[in-house]
């Protein structure tokens, strides 16, 4: 039996801070600035987790009622898991709600409007993604 790659790491969230995505952000996978600039208006924030530990990428975000999410695609496929709230995504992809989970094929073109109740979800990856509009 082979070893690990690299051992269990347990990574503690009230120790991550919250995002700075147009300083943070590795080459190439910032954020389009008109989104950066729509969180910081309105209090949409994004804590990454998992950073490629286990060749993982995880996102915690809390975005507020109505926040909206412009149609975008990723260069990797996606899964968001819905804890809170609920969304509307366009072009009849249909609605999510707390406990709902969204798979999303790489270069996928989708966008959303988050419920009056605003939305908290995770976002995991097996690469950190580019985002496009």
């Amino acid at each position: 039996m082979s070893e690990p790659a690299s051992p269990a790491c347990i990574l503690h969230y009230e120790q991550i801070d919250w995002d700075r995505p147009l300083e943070t952000a590795a080459p190439g996978t910032a954020p389009p600035a008109e989104l950066v600039e729509a969180a910081r208006r309105t209090g949409a924030r994004r804590k990454k987790i998992v950073r490629g530990e286990g060749g993982f990428f995880m996102n915690r975000s809390k975005l507020p009622a109505g926040f909206r999410v412009p149609p975008h695609h990723h260069n990797h496929a996606e899964m968001l898991i819905v804890l809170t709230g609920g969304c509307v995504f366009d072009d009849g992809f249909g609605e999510a709600g707390a406990d709902d989970t969204i798979v999303i094929p790489a270069r996928t073109r989708y966008g959303f409007t988050c419920g009056e109740a605003g939305m908290e979800f995770l976002t995991v990856r097996l690469g950190e993604a580019d985002t496009r509009l």
